[in-house]
Parts: C-alpha cells; sequence; structure tokens
C-alpha cells in the first residue's frame, strides 16, 4: 500500500489517490454480454444449455435443482457450518421483519383522503455468486429480505457446481426454484424467461464485471427486468486514529482485499507511525491467507491517506463515499452525524466488516464504486413497490374544484379541468 500525505497533494493528485481501479474495456464486455443476452432472448432454452456447457461447463440434463438434491445438500452439510447458517439465518431475518413499510392514511382537505400503501414485488430473481468463492451470506441476504416481504415467486441462479450450503441457505428461505446457471447468461435468463427459467420482474445479487454489465442492459432494455443497484468492485475504508489497533485495522483491509484482485482498500490515519504499523501487519498477516495472492493484487490498488484530524477524514470519506466504512476512532459515535455516504458503518474496534457481512442482521448487498452518495443498502423495501390512492366525496371535489382547473388552465391541459367541471356541472 501507498502513503500519502493528504496536505501534499493537489486536489487532482487527492482524485487520483481515491480513483477506484479501472475495469476492464466497457465497450468490448458490452459487445460480449449484449450477444449473450440478445441470443437467450431469441432463442431462449437453445441458447441457455450452449452457454452452461461451454462457459458453465455444466455436464447435466436439467438446470433447476431438484427437492431431493436439495434435501441431500442438507444431509452432507457439516454441521458446524449448518448451525452457522441458522443463527446467521435467524439474526439477519429479525433485522429485515423490523423493516415493516408505513402505512399511511391522510385527509388531505374536507372530503378527500389519500393513502400510500405498498405490496411485495410478485417475481424476482437472485444472484448468488459462486467461482473461486461461494458466497453462502449473499444466498441468505438476498433470499431472506424477498421472504419477509412476502415475494409470490422467486428464482436462484448460480454457476454450478452449487455448493450444499448455498442450497441449504435457499431452502432455510423457502426458496425452491434454483438454477445451476451463472454469468450474465443468467441474468439474461431471468430478466427475459425460458422455457425453463421464469422471468422475473426484478433482479438482485452482486457478481464480476459480465453480470454487472448485464444487469445494465437489461434494466435499460423494456422487455427486460429492473435491478437492485448499479455495482462496481467490492471496496473498504477505515479512518482510524493513534488509539486504534493496527493488526485489527491490517485485519479489516486483508478481508476485503481477498475478495477480489479489483478490490479496493482505504486507510485514513491522523497517525503516520499507525500508518507504518500496519502496513507491517498487513505482510505479517497476509502471509497465512489462503486468498493472499488475490488480496496482494488488491493492494497494488490501495493507498494510506494521512490527515491532520478525524473531520479531514470524514471529508475524505465522503468524498470517496465507500460502500463499507470502518471507523476504529477515540469517541467514534459523536461523528456518526457527519457521515454523509457510506453504505454500512462499523462503529469501534470490536465492530469488523465481517460481523455485517455474515452475522449481525444488517445487508451486506450495498452501493459500490461511489454510488453510496445516492444509493441505499438492500432491505426489505427493495422487494416491496409502493403505490398511492385517493377516494374523493362530491363535496371535496367541489372544495378544491378552481385549485384544479386553475392549475390545468394554467398548463393548457383543458381535458384535465374538464373531468372536473363535467362532474360538478352534471
Amino acid at each position: 500500500m501507498r502513503i500519502f500525505k493528504n496536505n501534499n497533494l493537489s486536489d487532482e493528485e487527492r482524485a487520483v489517490v481515491l480513483r477506484r481501479p479501472a475495469v476492464e474495456s466497457a465497450a468490448k464486455i458490452e459487445k460480449i454480454v449484449s450477444d449473450i443476452l440478445n441470443n437467450i432472448k431469441k432463442n431462449g432454452d437453445d441458447a441457455l444449455f450452449n452457454y452452461s456447457k461451454t462457459l458453465d461447463h455444466f455436464d447435466g440434463d436439467n438446470l433447476m435443482i431438484s427437492e431431493v438434491e436439495i434435501l441431500d445438500a442438507e444431509k452432507r452439510l457439516n454441521k458446524k457450518l449448518k448451525i452457522a447458517i441458522d443463527e446467521a439465518f435467524v439474526n439477519i431475518s429479525n433485522f429485515h421483519k423490523e423493516q415493516t413499510p408505513r402505512v399511511l392514511t391522510l385527509t388531505t382537505a374536507d372530503g378527500i383522503v389519500c393513502e400510500s400503501r405498498t405490496h411485495a414485488l410478485d417475481s424476482v430473481g437472485l444472484y448468488v455468486p459462486g467461482g473461486s468463492a461461494p458466497l453462502v451470506s449473499t444466498a441468505l441476504m438476498l433470499a431472506i429480505p424477498a421472504m419477509v416481504a412476502g415475494c409470490r415467486e422467486v428464482v436462484l441462479c448460480s454457476p454450478p457446481p452449487i455448493s450444499d450450503a448455498i442450497l441449504y441457505a435457499a431452502s432455510l428461505c423457502n426458496v425452491h426454484k434454483i438454477f445451476n446457471i451463472g454469468g450474465a447468461q443468467a441474468i439474461g435468463a431471468m430478466a427475459y424467461g425460458t422455457k425453463t427459467v421464469p422471468k422475473v420482474s426484478k433482479i438482485f445479487g452482486p457478481g464480476n464485471q459480465y453480470v454487472t454489465m448485464a444487469k445494465s442492459l437489461v434494466r435499460n432494455d423494456p422487455q427486460g427486468a429492473a435491478i437492485d443497484m448499479p455495482a462496481g468492485p467490492s471496496e473498504v475504508l477505515v479512518i482510524a486514529d493513534e488509539h486504534a489497533n493496527a493488526a485489527y485495522v491490517a485485519a479489516d483491509l486483508l478481508s476485503q482485499a481477498e475478495h477480489g484482485p479489483d478490490s479496493q482498500v482505504m486507510l485514513v490515519t491522523t497517525s503516520l507511525d499507525l500508518a507504518y504499523k500496519v502496513k507491517g501487519e498487513i505482510d505479517n498477516e497476509c502471509a497465512f491467507l489462503s486468498r493472499s495472492l488475490i488480496a496482494r493484487q488488491a493492494l497494488t490498488e490501495s493507498s494510506i491517506l494521512i490527515v491532520n484530524s478525524i473531520d479531514e477524514a470524514i471529508a475524505i470519506s465522503n468524498t470517496y463515499a465507500p460502500e463499507h466504512l470502518i471507523l476504529q476512532i477515540k469517541d467514534a459515535e459523536k461523528y456518526l452525524n457527519a457521515i454523509r455516504n457510506a453504505g454500512s458503518i462499523f462503529v469501534g474496534a470490536y465492530t469488523p466488516e465481517s460481523l455485517g457481512d455474515y452475522a449481525s442482521g444488517t445487508n451486506h448487498t450495498l452501493p459500490t464504486y461511489g454510488y453510496a452518495r445516492t444509493y441505499s443498502a438492500l432491505g426489505t423495501d427493495d422487494f416491496r413497490r409502493r403505490y398511492t390512492l385517493q377516494r374523493a366525496t362530491k363535496e371535496g371535489l367541489e372544495k378544491i374544484a378552481s385549485t384544479i382547473t386553475t392549475l390545468a388552465k394554467a398548463e393548457g391541459l383543458d381535458a384535465h379541468g374538464y373531468a372536473v367541471t363535467v362532474r360538478l356541472e352534471k
């Protein structure tokens, strides 16, 4: 990791330090993904089975996991892992059950009542990455809010072979339409539907650059599907002072760096001494990681920034808008109101990012790549749709008629005004 002193940087240089790692050529990826999506849209299952064999290396005859396979997966599951999944399921479920929608009924004027109501989305698709790290926690984070919200149809896709842990986690959440499909082809199957895979209204879940591009393209296609949020590589920013434990800070940085070579980790600290201690700890801890090569690749694009105050550190964090923000500083609570842009905040020395990633109860599906400025952490409301309702009596319409007709006339929309007056004249 490179160390920079914030005072010595120009605005342009600071922007370079905070810049996310560049992704592969978007145009190249878009062409590949667009061809996959168009093929699935046109040829359905034929295209899907072809991609499953050539890209996912799937050699089975049935893309859908059977109920027997789900039950067998539970029987094979390591007992300790099963207990961990069960405990995480309880905590995440409890937190998301409390995210109840507000039902609003208000008499805005005599004779006029307005309401705000919600209902669950009818069908949703969940994408759970596999590859080098099958993410059982992501299955829980996506399927639990879908279950709590009450979505009628839930489809889950994951690259084959789907781990027993993911199958068990999905079954806990009453998800039974599970498919051995990964990558952009999984997004295309759920967005457009095939004979095998049902079409869904909205797609959730992280993925690599091809999955991310596929989600972006189907979102912009009227025949496609909505998505949860734009996404980039995973990231963490740690704010630490001289009171922080260097080993804790290093562990938090490495826990994010091991996600992938394009992940980014940042340390912003008021202590130059801590910065060098953290660098040393990273070297020590990285040596025994099973994914140390991946972590070291991510660290080449990561930096340590030395600042004069915690307020200065928070200003930098607000500009960067991290997916995960960890506060290892004295009196951390008093700074929370100053934080404007972060996907999820981890407060204090004993609150590692992995707590939220797995089992505290909060959702780990978070906005990345600076989208924390405008997007929120995934929650139960993302699986619901809000709509409004209004009703008026004749007397209520009479009282507000002049307001409506005056505004309609100002906009040159005569029929809008007539829709009111025709009721009152008759």
